[in-house]
C-alpha cells in the first residue's frame, strides 16, 4: 500500500518519543500490505475500528493514541488523517 501524510505522524512522533517505535512498525506493516478488504486489515488489527467512507482507527501503543485513515482498497493507498491521544480521539467528529 502507499501511505500518504507521512509528515503528519513524523510531526506527531517529535512531541510523542514514546510512538516512535510503533508507528515505524505501523508505516512499515501498512506499505507492505495488499489490502483488498476491512476484514484484510481486520486479519492484522482485530482491535481496529471501522467507520463509514473507508475510515480505518488503529490502536497505537495498545490504546494510548489513535491513528485516523482512510483506506482505498483499489488504489492500494492509505492516507494519514490525524492521530491523538486517547482522550483527545473523543473528541473528533467523523
Amino acid at each position: 500500500m502507499k501511505v500518504l501524510g507521512l509528515p503528519i505522524l513524523d510531526k506527531f512522533c517529535k512531541n510523542h518519543n514514546d510512538c516512535a517505535q510503533q508507528i515505524l512498525a505501523w508505516i512499515a506493516e501498512a506499505k507492505d500490505a495488499n489490502w483488498k478488504t476491512p476484514s484484510d486489515v481486520k486479519t492484522r488489527y482485530a482491535k481496529a475500528s471501522f467507520l463509514s467512507d473507508n475510515r480505518v482507527v488503529f490502536n497505537i501503543k495498545g490504546n494510548k493514541y489513535r491513528l485516523d485513515t482512510k483506506v482505498y482498497y483499489q488504489h492500494q493507498t492509505i492516507i494519514v488523517k490525524r492521530i491523538g491521544t486517547h482522550a483527545e480521539y473523543d473528541g473528533w467528529r467523523f
